[in-house]
């Protein structure tokens, strides 16, 4: 778990970075970007291979389980990351406008960033009764769980990082 929170700050540093690279000039911003980009990919790597050794430690599947919720759990990280991706855009939305945020700029991100946890909020529900059904509905809500923990630490040390709104 230490190392999922060293991975959850680095995502952090990463969020006050992006307000960094807005005042660059284009090319050194398009060098930027792609290290940026390279770094969350890399981020993200290494917090799931966290998550999975989270998940087989605290879920304790047998072979046959295992099996079963696996596949299941890697289809809700795809999903998860196509979210996480909308997220970082709001994100980067704020950085770029942070020193001249517009009420309408503030509003756009703000219902962004809600709309974004209302579609989390619904992608965990759809698949604890996926795997209500895969595995039993308490395997699930062990899963659920500790999927919740794990995604409120990483939000804590995202927002934590990030400037609060002038």
């Amino acid at each position: 778990m230490k190392k999922l929170v060293t991975y959850v700050i680095c995502l952090g540093v990463l969020a006050v970075a992006a307000v960094s690279a807005v005042a660059q000039t284009p090319t050194p911003q398009q060098t930027r970007e792609a290290n940026l980009k390279a770094y969350t990919n890399m981020l993200r790597e290494d917090l799931n291979k966290d998550k999975v050794s989270i998940l087989t430690e605290l879920m304790a599947l047998g072979p046959e389980d295992a099996a079963k919720f696996w596949p299941v759990y890697n289809e809700y990280t795809k999903s998860l990351t196509k979210l996480g991706d909308e997220r970082i855009a709001y994100i980067r939305m704020y950085a770029d406008n942070f020193h001249s945020l517009t009420d309408e700029t503030a509003t756009k991100i703000a219902l962004g960033m809600m709309d974004v946890e209302s579609k989390r909020i619904e992608l965990r529900r759809q698949y604890f009764q996926r795997l209500s059904q895969t595995l039993s509905p308490k395997d699930a809500a062990r899963w659920l769980q500790i999927e919740a923990q794990i995604e409120k630490v990483v939000d804590l040390q995202i927002l934590a990082s990030l400037p609060i709104v002038d």
